[in-house]
């Protein structure tokens, strides 16, 4: 069994500098909660088949974890699969230009859930879903920030 779950949120800031943010992997702890350090393996830009690395915490305990980018296609899509507890995973960010020099921002986020994850499908989506809400409005807030301030969102 699948379950997917997609946030979207419309930035008032151009494709190009929501990609440089959400492609700065180092910035990730700054959106995704669970993530308290994040990197890409050997250096180097996100390109498919490199891998993300994670410092996590999440259920209360701190541990590893990797993602593989499965997918650049700049400044659009970005995509990732890994793992999330005993179920393979995948997410995505889809990026489109929108009126007025904004952008329409997409997360999606698919899990094959096994093992134990399969006995509570609708509370995961639901937990997923939030998780995914909070990052977007996080994205956008400190997008949104930088452009205001006249700085780039690389400076961070």
């Amino acid at each position: 069994m699948t379950i997917r779950t997609e946030s979207r949120i419309t930035i008032a800031s151009g494709v190009r500098d929501v990609w440089e943010y959400v492609c700065d992997v180092r910035r990730w702890p700054e959106w995704a909660p669970t993530v308290l350090e994040c990197w890409v393996r050997g250096g180097g830009p996100l390109q498919p088949g490199s891998w993300v690395e994670q410092r996590a915490k999440d259920l209360g305990r701190t541990h590893g974890r990797s993602e593989e980018v499965t997918a650049v296609e700049a400044p659009r899509h970005v995509a990732f699969a890994g793992r999330m507890g005993t179920s393979a995973a995948r997410w995505a960010m889809e990026l489109d230009p929108a009126d007025g020099g904004r952008t329409a921002a997409m997360m999606w986020v698919e899990v094959d859930l096994a093992g134990i994850m399969r006995a509570v499908p609708g509370l995961l989506k639901g937990s997923i879903q939030r998780v995914s809400n909070r990052e977007m409005a996080a994205i956008k807030a400190a997008v949104e920030s930088a452009s205001r301030d006249g700085a780039g969102v690389l400076d961070g």
